[in-house]
């Protein structure tokens, strides 16, 4: 079942080197960095807070790189998803190696061991793991980006879903004049324009499958996949150019409700990841705030829909959110799901709070007024003069 990860347990390392000593450089590597993390930040995708996705221009040394990716590793508990653009190398040993600003051919301590990144990914934390490697083998005149023929059965790693822009038997290119990468180019392309005729969740197989299809079509190399588990599944965003298959019913329609693919309370690990979900819902149905508050009957008004998805900490009380649920079309035993996710994360964030050290309030003595500040200072004036 497809699913979007909870961004408040979800994790994301962005690296780019455009800049190098002795290879080509790559200028449209910096714009693929900003492109995608403002990416990953929309709504209709994971919805990252900024400081869950971090982003490393031309980092200098493979430590400041790897320092990252152990990090989001340890801290994600849903998904960790690991970016890289720039020159990708093979050692003599036919290993792949990430280029660094200083990276030379042939000398894979100058560079970033994909072996390296690859382990720090299967010791983390996180369930879902997901590996977009944009990367080059060969500075070529034209500013092409190759890779060796079994890319993605070096960097496959498990529990994970792999997109490498590197073909079998081409090199991946960075169109001169162009400001992207072809196979960032066109992941991104797909995220904003969707996949005509489509799922309604963008997984990464739906994605791979048209990227493919769709990169071949302007005769640029077709990118390679490799999944593990259930990689395939999971969702780089919501689908722009979905079109339902029940054609134009009313979107809360009793038969039709049962048929969409509401976002799942299972898969919610955070507060952060609630608000998020509850927000897919609205999209989900399709009906704006104040259609929500129409079909709740006057239970919720508009502006009470805009609160509770905006707000940053649980409501105390179940039944605005029950009849926000309601109202939308989500079935009474996935409404009853969303109820036993509330008081989970009620729960723990009632724990969580009591753990705190409370702050000893300062007494008066400690916290003296303006008018016994005033008389120290004069009192003070007066010993000097």
């Amino acid at each position: 079942m497809s699913a979007l990860p909870d961004p408040g347990a979800t994790r994301a390392v962005l690296i780019g080197t455009s800049r190098y000593d002795h290879l080509e450089p790559l200028p449209a590597v910096s714009n693929n960095l900003t492109a995608l993390a403002a990416a990953l930040a929309e709504p209709s995708s994971w919805g990252l807070p900024p400081e869950h996705c971090v982003t490393l221009f031309n980092p200098t040394t493979a430590e400041m790189a790897m320092t990252a990716v152990r990090a989001a590793a340890e801290q994600a508990r849903d998904t960790v998803l690991v970016y890289f653009a720039g020159h990708g190398l093979v050692d003599p040993e036919n290993d792949l190696y990430l280029a660094m600003p200083q990276s030379r051919q042939q000398q894979v301590e100058t560079g970033l061991p994909y072996r390296w990144l690859r382990q720090a990914l299967l010791t983390g934390r996180a369930e879902r793991c997901v590996v977009l490697l944009d990367c080059c083998y060969s500075g070529r005149a034209l500013g092409s980006m190759g890779g060796p023929a079994d890319l993605a059965d070096q960097a496959s790693v498990e529990g994970t879903f792999l997109l490498a822009a590197a073909a079998e038997t081409r090199p991946a290119l960075a169109p001169p004049g162009e400001p992207f990468t072809a196979f960032t180019g066109e992941l991104l392309d797909t995220l904003q324009m969707g996949i005509p005729h489509g799922p309604e969740l963008l997984e990464f197989g739906a994605l791979y499958r048209h990227m493919r299809i769709s990169l071949a079509a302007k005769g640029r190399p077709a990118p390679q996949a490799r999944d593990r588990n259930t990689g395939a599944q999971l969702a780089l965003g919501r689908n722009p150019a979905y079109l339902p298959a029940t054609g134009s019913a009313p979107p809360a329609d009793k038969n039709r409700a049962s048929e969409r693919s509401w976002p799942s309370p299972s898969g919610i690990r955070t507060v952060r990841g609630f608000f998020k979900a509850l927000s897919d819902v609205r999209v989900t149905s399709g009906l704006t705030h104040q259609m929500v508050s129409q079909r709740s009957g006057g239970r919720v008004s508009a502006g009470t829909v805009s609160r509770l998805l905006n707000r940053e900490n649980l409501p105390k009380t179940w039944q605005t959110t029950a009849a926000y649920l309601s109202a939308c079309g989500v079935p009474d035993t996935q409404v009853a799901e969303w109820q036993a996710v509330w008081m989970r994360l009620l729960a723990e964030t009632t724990i969580e709070a009591a753990a705190q050290p409370t702050v000893p309030r300062p007494s008066q003595e400690d916290n003296p007024t303006l008018m016994e500040r005033l008389a120290g200072r004069l009192s003070r004036r007066n010993g000097r003069s």
